[in-house]
C-alpha cells in the first residue's frame, strides 16, 4: 500500500507541476475522473479490470510528461498483473479449405474446355470481322479524285502597292520618335511586423503583433509536452494533447485575430509568430502565450 500511495503521489505531482486540474486531465486523457482519483489513492478495485489499471496509468504518466514505461517498469510489483484469459475458440469450418480447394479444382477442370472453345470462337469472329472490313473498305476506282493545285496567272501591268500614309510602318515610326521614357515607379517598402514586449501576469504572457494582417502560428516541438491554441472564447483551434518530438502543430489564426497557447513545457517548444520566432518574456516550464493581431490605426 505504501509503493501503491508513493506511485499516485507520483503522478499527481506531476499533474501539479504541468497545472492540470483533475477535470483537465479527464479532457486530455478520456478516462474518467473517478479512475483518475483511484490511480492517485492507489484505489485499483474500482477499476474495470487489471488490464485497463496499467493502461489507465500509462495514459496518465503520458500526459503530464513522464516515462510511461519507466513508471510501469518502477512500480510493476506494485501495479495488479494482468489475468490471462483463455478464449475458446471454434476452428471447425464447412467445408475445410482443403475441400474447398479440391472442389474449386475441378470446377476449374471442369470449366476449362468450355473456356477454350469460347475463346477459339471469338479469334474466329475478330478474324473474319477484320477481313469484312478490310475488303468493304477499299476504294473502288475513281472514287477519289486527285486535287490538282490551282495556278493563279500574274498580271504583268498589275502595279505593285504603294504603302498607304498611316501604315503599321509609319505608325512604329511616329510611336518611337514620340514615345518618352518613363520614370521608374518607386515601391514603399511595406511594414514590418512588430512584436511588443510581453505583459506577464501570472502565467500568462500577453504579445500584441503589428505591422502585418497575418497571425500565422507554428509551434515546433523538441519533447514531450503539451500543446493547445484557444480562440478569445476559449474554443480549441488545434488537436490539444501531448505532443512528441519532432511534431509540428500549425494554426491560422488571422480571422480570430488572437490566439491562446498552453505550453506545458516551454523549454522544449519553440513559438514563431508569421515564421519569426517569438522570444518568452518569463522563464516558466508552464505558461500560456497570448498574442493579439492590432491592426493600423487601432486604439487611434
Amino acid at each position: 500500500m505504501f509503493f501503491l500511495t508513493e506511485l499516485g503521489a507520483r503522478l499527481k505531482e506531476a499533474r501539479l507541476a504541468r497545472g492540470y486540474s483533475l477535470d483537465d486531465l479527464q479532457n486530455i486523457t478520456k478516462i474518467q475522473k473517478r479512475y483518475l482519483i483511484g490511480i492517485e489513492e492507489g484505489n485499483y478495485t474500482i477499476m474495470p479490470g487489471s488490464f485497463y489499471v496499467r493502461a489507465f496509468i500509462k495514459q496518465y504518466a503520458e500526459a503530464v510528461g513522464l516515462d510511461a514505461d519507466e513508471v510501469l517498469t518502477e512500480y510493476r510489483k506494485d501495479i495488479p498483473e494482468m489475468q490471462k484469459e483463455e478464449v475458446a475458440q471454434s476452428f471447425t469450418q464447412s467445408p475445410s479449405r482443403r475441400n474447398m480447394k479440391a472442389t474449386s479444382s475441378n470446377k476449374m477442370n471442369e470449366a476449362m474446355p468450355k473456356l477454350i472453345v469460347a475463346l477459339f470462337a471469338i479469334v474466329i469472329i475478330v478474324v473474319i470481322t477484320t477481313l469484312y472490313i478490310q475488303k468493304t473498305g477499299s476504294t473502288p476506282d475513281g472514287a477519289e479524285e486527285e486535287i490538282e493545285p490551282i495556278e493563279y496567272e500574274q498580271n504583268p501591268n498589275s502595279t505593285p502597292t504603294k504603302p498607304v500614309e498611316g501604315s503599321e510602318e509609319n505608325t512604329e515610326a511616329d510611336t518611337e520618335e514620340n514615345t518618352e521614357p518613363e520614370e521608374p515607379v518607386t515601391e514603399e517598402p511595406e511594414a514590418a511586423q512588430t512584436i511588443s514586449e510581453g505583459v506577464v501576469q501570472g502565467e500568462d504572457t500577453t504579445f500584441e503583433v503589428s505591422g502585418t494582417d497575418s497571425l500565422n502560428i507554428r509551434v515546433e516541438v523538441a519533447g514531450d509536452t503539451w500543446v493547445g491554441i484557444r480562440n478569445e472564447n476559449r474554443q480549441e483551434q488545434v488537436n490539444a494533447r501531448v505532443y512528441k518530438a519532432g511534431e509540428v502543430v500549425e494554426h491560422d489564426s488571422t480571422a480570430n485575430g488572437y490566439a491562446r497557447i498552453r505550453l506545458g513545457n516551454s523549454k522544449v517548444a519553440k513559438v514563431y509568430v508569421n515564421d519569426v520566432e517569438l522570444a518568452y518574456a518569463q522563464d516558466m516550464v508552464s505558461q500560456n502565450v497570448i498574442l493579439k493581431l492590432v491592426n493600423e490605426g487601432q486604439g487611434e
